[in-house]
Protein backbone atom coordinates (compact mmCIF):
# COMPACT_ATOMS: atom_id res chain seq x y z
CA UNK A 1 0.00 0.00 0.00
CA UNK A 2 1.01 3.64 -0.36
CA UNK A 3 1.72 5.76 2.70
CA UNK A 4 1.07 9.48 3.04
CA UNK A 5 2.06 10.25 6.64
CA UNK A 6 5.79 9.69 7.10
CA UNK A 7 7.44 9.67 10.53
CA UNK A 8 11.22 10.10 10.32
CA UNK A 9 13.78 9.31 12.97
CA UNK A 10 16.56 11.92 13.11
CA UNK A 11 19.95 10.50 14.16
CA UNK A 12 21.16 7.93 11.64
CA UNK A 13 18.17 8.50 9.36
CA UNK A 14 18.19 12.16 8.35
CA UNK A 15 21.67 13.09 9.59
CA UNK A 16 24.90 11.24 10.20
CA UNK A 17 25.25 12.38 13.78
CA UNK A 18 27.48 9.53 14.89
CA UNK A 19 30.79 11.39 15.27
CA UNK A 20 29.41 13.99 17.69
CA UNK A 21 27.37 11.48 19.67
CA UNK A 22 30.29 9.05 19.96
CA UNK A 23 32.73 11.78 21.01
CA UNK A 24 30.25 13.08 23.60
CA UNK A 25 29.72 9.57 24.96
CA UNK A 26 33.48 8.98 25.20
CA UNK A 27 33.90 12.30 27.03
CA UNK A 28 31.14 11.38 29.49
CA UNK A 29 32.55 7.93 30.16
CA UNK A 30 35.99 9.37 30.84
CA UNK A 31 34.47 11.89 33.26
CA UNK A 32 32.66 9.03 35.01
CA UNK A 33 35.86 6.99 35.25
CA UNK A 34 34.50 4.25 33.00
CA UNK A 35 36.81 2.70 30.37
CA UNK A 36 35.62 3.55 26.86
CA UNK A 37 36.85 0.29 25.35
CA UNK A 38 36.42 -0.30 21.63
CA UNK A 39 35.36 2.90 19.91
CA UNK A 40 33.04 0.95 17.60
CA UNK A 41 30.84 0.18 20.61
CA UNK A 42 30.08 3.88 20.96
CA UNK A 43 27.91 3.61 17.84
CA UNK A 44 25.36 2.01 20.15
CA UNK A 45 24.66 5.49 21.54
CA UNK A 46 23.16 6.59 18.22
CA UNK A 47 19.39 6.19 18.50
CA UNK A 48 18.28 4.91 21.91
CA UNK A 49 17.82 7.02 25.06
CA UNK A 50 21.18 7.87 26.63
CA UNK A 51 20.34 6.60 30.11
CA UNK A 52 19.58 3.13 28.72
CA UNK A 53 22.88 2.91 26.86
CA UNK A 54 25.00 4.21 29.75
CA UNK A 55 23.36 1.63 32.03
CA UNK A 56 22.92 -1.37 29.73
CA UNK A 57 26.18 -1.16 27.81
CA UNK A 58 28.57 0.35 30.36
CA UNK A 59 27.02 -0.66 33.66
CA UNK A 60 26.56 2.83 35.06
CA UNK A 61 23.96 2.59 37.87
CA UNK A 62 20.58 4.13 37.08
CA UNK A 63 21.14 6.56 39.95
CA UNK A 64 24.23 7.94 38.18
CA UNK A 65 23.07 7.94 34.56
CA UNK A 66 21.87 11.55 34.76
CA UNK A 67 25.36 12.61 35.87
CA UNK A 68 26.78 10.87 32.81
CA UNK A 69 24.17 12.54 30.62
CA UNK A 70 25.12 15.98 31.93
CA UNK A 71 28.76 15.34 30.99
CA UNK A 72 27.59 14.12 27.58
CA UNK A 73 25.53 17.25 27.04
CA UNK A 74 28.37 19.52 28.08
CA UNK A 75 30.45 18.14 25.23
CA UNK A 76 27.54 17.91 22.83
CA UNK A 77 26.03 21.35 23.42
CA UNK A 78 28.96 23.44 24.69
CA UNK A 79 31.97 21.89 22.95
CA UNK A 80 30.51 21.55 19.45
CA UNK A 81 29.51 17.90 19.37
CA UNK A 82 26.04 18.73 18.06
CA UNK A 83 27.62 20.00 14.84
CA UNK A 84 29.99 17.04 14.40
CA UNK A 85 27.14 15.94 12.21
CA UNK A 86 25.82 16.36 8.67
CA UNK A 87 22.71 15.54 6.65
CA UNK A 88 23.09 12.40 4.57
CA UNK A 89 23.90 13.22 0.93
CA UNK A 90 20.69 13.73 -1.04
CA UNK A 91 18.41 13.90 2.01
CA UNK A 92 17.27 17.44 1.16
CA UNK A 93 16.22 16.33 -2.31
CA UNK A 94 14.44 13.26 -0.94
CA UNK A 95 12.44 15.28 1.58
CA UNK A 96 11.63 17.97 -0.99
CA UNK A 97 10.30 15.34 -3.40
CA UNK A 98 8.18 13.65 -0.74
CA UNK A 99 6.81 17.00 0.40
CA UNK A 100 6.01 18.07 -3.17
CA UNK A 101 4.02 14.85 -3.63
CA UNK A 102 1.68 15.99 -0.87
CA UNK A 103 2.93 13.74 1.92
CA UNK A 104 2.84 14.88 5.54
CA UNK A 105 6.33 14.64 7.02
CA UNK A 106 7.01 14.47 10.76
CA UNK A 107 10.09 13.90 12.91
CA UNK A 108 9.84 11.42 15.79
CA UNK A 109 13.17 11.24 17.63
CA UNK A 110 14.34 10.22 21.09
CA UNK A 111 16.77 13.16 21.05
CA UNK A 112 15.52 15.87 23.43
CA UNK A 113 13.32 18.24 21.44
CA UNK A 114 15.42 21.41 21.93
CA UNK A 115 18.50 19.62 20.57
CA UNK A 116 16.58 18.04 17.71
CA UNK A 117 15.12 21.40 16.71
CA UNK A 118 18.57 22.98 16.86
CA UNK A 119 19.97 20.37 14.45
CA UNK A 120 17.03 20.63 12.06
CA UNK A 121 17.24 24.42 12.02
CA UNK A 122 21.03 24.48 11.58
CA UNK A 123 20.91 22.18 8.56
CA UNK A 124 17.81 23.84 7.07
CA UNK A 125 15.74 20.67 7.41
CA UNK A 126 12.86 22.16 9.44
CA UNK A 127 11.21 23.49 6.28
CA UNK A 128 10.13 20.01 5.22
CA UNK A 129 8.34 18.94 8.39
CA UNK A 130 4.79 19.60 9.57
CA UNK A 131 5.60 18.59 13.16
CA UNK A 132 8.70 17.71 15.18
CA UNK A 133 8.43 15.45 18.24
CA UNK A 134 11.33 14.67 20.56
CA UNK A 135 12.23 13.64 24.04
CA UNK A 136 12.60 15.64 27.24
CA UNK A 137 15.82 16.96 28.75
CA UNK A 138 15.38 14.86 31.89
CA UNK A 139 15.22 11.69 29.72
CA UNK A 140 11.88 10.69 31.26
CA UNK A 141 10.08 11.33 27.98
CA UNK A 142 12.64 9.82 25.61
CA UNK A 143 10.87 6.49 25.14
CA UNK A 144 10.42 5.97 21.40
CA UNK A 145 6.93 4.51 21.63
CA UNK A 146 5.71 7.58 23.54
CA UNK A 147 7.19 9.96 20.99
CA UNK A 148 5.79 7.99 18.06
CA UNK A 149 2.42 8.00 19.81
CA UNK A 150 2.50 11.80 20.00
CA UNK A 151 3.24 11.96 16.28
CA UNK A 152 0.41 9.56 15.47
CA UNK A 153 -2.00 11.71 17.49
CA UNK A 154 -0.90 14.77 15.51
CA UNK A 155 -1.63 12.96 12.25
CA UNK A 156 -5.27 12.57 13.28
CA UNK A 157 -7.86 9.87 12.79
CA UNK A 158 -7.94 10.36 9.03
CA UNK A 159 -4.38 9.06 8.85
CA UNK A 160 -5.18 5.68 10.40
CA UNK A 161 -3.65 2.89 8.36
CA UNK A 162 -1.70 5.35 6.26
CA UNK A 163 1.28 6.12 8.54
CA UNK A 164 4.81 4.76 8.12
CA UNK A 165 7.76 4.99 10.53
CA UNK A 166 11.22 5.36 8.98
CA UNK A 167 14.30 4.74 11.11
CA UNK A 168 17.65 2.99 11.34
CA UNK A 169 17.56 1.16 14.71
CA UNK A 170 15.49 -1.51 16.44
CA UNK A 171 14.06 1.15 18.77
CA UNK A 172 12.36 2.76 15.78
CA UNK A 173 10.79 -0.55 14.80
CA UNK A 174 9.68 -1.34 18.36
CA UNK A 175 8.28 2.17 18.85
CA UNK A 176 6.32 1.86 15.63
CA UNK A 177 4.94 -1.57 16.46
CA UNK A 178 3.84 -0.48 19.94
CA UNK A 179 1.68 2.09 18.17
CA UNK A 180 0.37 -0.34 15.57
CA UNK A 181 2.50 1.09 12.75
CA UNK A 182 4.70 -0.57 10.14
CA UNK A 183 8.34 0.49 9.95
CA UNK A 184 11.00 0.78 7.28
CA UNK A 185 14.49 0.02 8.54
CA UNK A 186 17.03 2.02 6.54
CA UNK A 187 20.54 0.65 6.08
CA UNK A 188 22.44 3.91 5.59
CA UNK A 189 22.32 4.59 9.34
CA UNK A 190 23.68 2.81 12.41
CA UNK A 191 21.57 -0.35 12.59
CA UNK A 192 22.44 -3.54 10.75
CA UNK A 193 20.12 -5.59 8.59
CA UNK A 194 20.27 -8.30 11.25
CA UNK A 195 19.17 -5.87 13.99
CA UNK A 196 16.27 -4.55 11.93
CA UNK A 197 15.11 -7.97 10.77
CA UNK A 198 15.33 -9.30 14.34
CA UNK A 199 13.05 -6.44 15.42
CA UNK A 200 10.67 -7.54 12.63
CA UNK A 201 10.75 -4.39 10.50
CA UNK A 202 8.14 -4.79 7.76
CA UNK A 203 10.47 -3.30 5.18
CA UNK A 204 14.21 -2.81 4.68
CA UNK A 205 15.54 -0.03 2.43
CA UNK A 206 19.14 0.05 1.28
CA UNK A 207 18.84 3.44 -0.39
CA UNK A 208 16.42 6.29 -1.15
CA UNK A 209 15.04 4.64 -4.27
CA UNK A 210 13.98 1.58 -2.30
CA UNK A 211 12.48 3.82 0.38
CA UNK A 212 10.46 5.77 -2.18
CA UNK A 213 9.21 2.53 -3.75
CA UNK A 214 7.98 1.36 -0.33
CA UNK A 215 6.28 4.69 0.37
CA UNK A 216 4.57 4.69 -3.02
CA UNK A 217 3.42 1.11 -2.59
Amino acid sequence: MAYQYLLFDLDGTLTDSGPGIMNAAAYALEKMGVPVGERALLKRFVGPPLNQTFHNLYGIPWTHTMEAILHYRHYYNEMGGIFENQPYPGIHQLLAELKAEGNALLVATSKPLPMAQRVLDYYNLTQYFDFVFGGTLDESGCIKSVIVGQAVEACGLAAKGNILMIGDREHDVIGAHENGLPCVGVLWGYGSREELESAKAEYIAEDYEQLKAIIHG
